[in-house]
């Protein structure tokens, strides 16, 4: 999974530019997936989006950030939805509600989101680059959880496993049909797996 969806926050835009990025984005996802992320160019994706280059250029720095642009106003969010919550004496589960209950598909439908999953795990350059997302993500919940009060050791730890319990959780989430299966409770099961054969040990 990588971090980034649609965009977090939209700046004013002149009348004649509305849509385009969403046109952007959903032409980007129908090439990369059609012929290849490598096979694409960016003058492709604004010839496929009824847009110019320029135009392209304005949303996106390059045909990359088409899928990972709004990562930090992503990450920011949820650090600071982690800094808020009420209670993170289990900071594992902490991390892991926090990401499990964001409205992943109000920010773009599950369809979608598999299909750009998808276009990542074909390309070994946006997959090295979705670890990095994943990392700083981690980095950013430990240092949360270490400024809530805990050791921070264990909130690097908590951290690390809890991105990683999610993301199990969002592949299985991804694969079962629109409307079905709940992501929060796909991760409460993981988690609840994982504690009993901790125990078991």
């Amino acid at each position: 999974m990588s971090w980034c969806v649609i965009t977090l926050y939209r700046r004013p835009v002149p009348r004649w530019e509305q849509g385009s990025e969403e046109r952007l984005r959903a032409a980007a996802l129908q090439l990369f997936r059609e012929q290849g992320f490598e096979d694409t160019s960016v003058v492709e994706i604004a010839r496929q989006a009824r847009v110019t280059n320029r135009t392209f250029f304005r949303y996106f720095s390059d045909k990359r950030e088409v899928l990972f642009a709004d990562a930090d106003g992503l990450r920011a969010a949820l650090v600071e939805r982690l800094l808020q919550v009420p209670d993170v004496a289990d900071p594992l589960r902490a991390v892991v509600r926090v990401l499990a209950r964001h409205d992943w598909e109000g920010l773009a439908p599950r369809r979608s989101l598999r299909e750009r999953q998808a276009v990542i795990a074909a390309n070994s350059e946006l997959l090295e680059r979705d670890l990095v997302k994943q990392h700083v993500m981690a980095l950013g919940f430990a240092d949360a959880l270490a400024r809530r009060g805990g050791d921070e050791r264990a909130a690097r730890v908590a951290a690390r496993v809890g991105v990683q319990v999610f993301l199990t959780a969002y592949e299985q989430w991804l694969e079962a049909p629109e409307g079905g299966a709940d992501l929060a409770q796909i991760s409460e099961d993981l988690l609840s797996t994982l504690g009993s054969r901790t125990a078991a040990r």
